[in-house]
């Protein structure tokens, strides 16, 4: 793309965007100097995954030292950990630019993603709607949005997975581009419209194996995608007079997108798995050779059996995890926010840890998006599911397909101890909702006056903006006097 071909307007805005994005994920970074939240788990498990190959575990009460820049007190066993090694390596990359012993380190490969996750949202928004305002509009909610700040900023797995999770989904939107219209003029010129090599798809196989290696949520979409392609293409195939559309569709077609999308995916996810694979002290490592198979299994490599053995035990972790905790939140009240998740709350008296304040200072980091975007997303979201049950139009199809592989399984999953800040990983689609609801009901006002439809949508795009910057400060720990917090505290459930 030429730089040419775009506006004035359009270069600064798209540049504006990007700058916000980058001034509130990085301003400040360090800020705690201590881990936050879980990152007690990940910014210690990448350390010693960049170090040893696989994590290892810490003594009680080793967060003090770490946090004090004392990294090398972690014990020779191996630590049973329940997510894959991406997310891990990803915070260690940051580790190996700054020193271990620097909260920045921790936080800076997390806040890159962030920011380029934004990036990759308007780029999504472009390919789906085809407007330059339209995609910045999205880019602008996600830059802006507390929880998706918040998550960028913190040494935790969900905005590295998020990134992943647009970008397989770009790489998708790509290949249906490309695919769809090969196979119409493939039909109409009576021609094999079997596509065997679909570069695109497999691109995004590897992007979405990249998000399972993060998070196994990552499948939802890898999931998602797989099916839509099968059915979504066979349904083409018939709608342009396909003969042996179901044939050629579902199993033929089926099956090459299967061999595109599904080894690439795993092939990524087992090269994530090289340091614990290639060696000999990770968590279970050893199982295939203490306790050997038999029958047809003990053909397999012992690697491959010890990895699925600790699989096994990972799923038995997260299907029976239902130990109550107190940011808890059911999945039907993510929404909207109901029970965003404290990561950090201190107080600190006049002239303490650098307080200014003469009533003291209260410095809180919640993972609380802003209000109105999230309230917007989701009535966005109903009118989004009521067009496509009348219209069936294919970008409102696409923008469900995200929120609904991500979402539902959550939903089915409810009895397990979940949080709300889980949402981050669909928040794009949400976003791209909203972006469409705002684009209609400027229609629908236009036709009544101009100037009531560009009041309507300065006003709310002014009134995301001030809330935004109104919630900042509990995003992100900043000092504020006690008062000042508990009034950023609308709900008592976000307390």
């Amino acid at each position: 793309m030429r730089l040419a071909k775009y506006s004035i307007v359009e270069v600064i805005g798209f540049t504006s965007v990007m700058v916000i994005a980058a001034l509130t994920r990085l301003w400040n970074l360090g800020y705690p100097s201590k881990l936050v939240f879980d990152e007690t788990y990940y910014a210690k498990d990448a350390l010693t995954l960049s170090l040893e190959g696989h994590e290892k575990s810490w003594p009680e009460g080793a967060d003090f030292a770490f946090q004090s820049g004392d990294v090398s007190g972690y014990l020779g066993d191996a630590a049973f950990v329940v997510h894959p090694p991406l997310g891990k390596w990803l915070i260690a990359s940051g580790m190996w630019l700054t020193g271990p012993d620097q909260s920045t380190g921790w936080r800076l490969s997390t806040a890159i993603l962030g920011i380029a996750t934004v990036a990759l949202l308007m780029l999504v928004a472009f390919k789906l709607f085809r407007s330059i305002a339209l995609s910045i509009l999205a880019g602008f909610f996600l830059a802006v949005d507390g929880l998706a700040i918040t998550l960028s900023r913190t040494a935790l797995l969900d905005a590295s997975l998020t990134f992943f999770l647009v970008l397989g989904f770009w790489l998708f939107l790509i290949d249906q581009d490309k695919s769809r219209l090969r196979i119409t003029r493939a039909i109409k010129e009576s021609k094999n419209s079997i596509l065997r090599f679909r570069p695109w798809l497999i691109f995004a196989g590897v992007a979405l194996g990249a998000a399972s290696s993060i998070k196994w949520s990552g499948l939802y979409l890898l999931a998602g995608i797989g099916l839509y392609v099968v059915f979504s293409e066979s349904l083409l195939r018939k709608n342009s007079g396909e003969q042996n559309w179901l044939r050629q569709g579902v199993l033929f077609q089926g099956s090459y997108s299967f061999v595109s999308l599904i080894p690439a995916a795993l092939a990524t996810y087992l090269l994530t798995w090289s340091g614990w694979i290639f060696g000999t002290g990770g968590y279970l490592r050893t199982s295939a050779t203490e306790n050997p198979p038999t029958g047809i299994f003990g053909l397999l490599p012992d690697w491959m059996i010890s990895l699925w053995n600790y699989h096994e035990l990972i799923y038995g972790f997260h299907v029976n995890l239902t130990k109550e905790h107190p940011y808890e939140a059911n999945p039907l009240g993510w929404l909207v926010g109901l029970r965003p998740t404290a990561f950090f709350y201190e107080t600190y008296p006049l002239g303490s840890n650098g307080c200014q304040i003469t009533e003291g200072c209260s410095s809180a980091i919640t993972a609380l998006g802003n209000p109105f975007i999230w309230i917007g997303s989701a009535a966005a979201l109903v009118y989004i599911i009521y067009r496509y049950a009348r219209h069936r139009e294919r970008v409102l199809g696409l923008v469900l397909l995200g929120t609904v592989s991500l979402y539902l399984p959550w939903i089915v999953l409810s009895e397990r101890t979940v949080f709300q800040f889980y949402v981050v990983s669909f928040q794009p689609w949400l976003i791209l909702g909203l972006v469409l609801a705002v684009q209609q009901l400027r229609r629908r006002l236009l036709l009544t006056s101009k100037t009531l439809a560009n009041a309507t949508t300065v006003g709310f795009v002014s009134l995301v903006f001030g809330a935004s910057i109104f919630f900042y400060p509990v995003n992100t720990g900043m000092y504020l006097p006690f008062e000042l917090w508990q009034l950023r505290m609308w709900l008592p459930s976000w307390v």
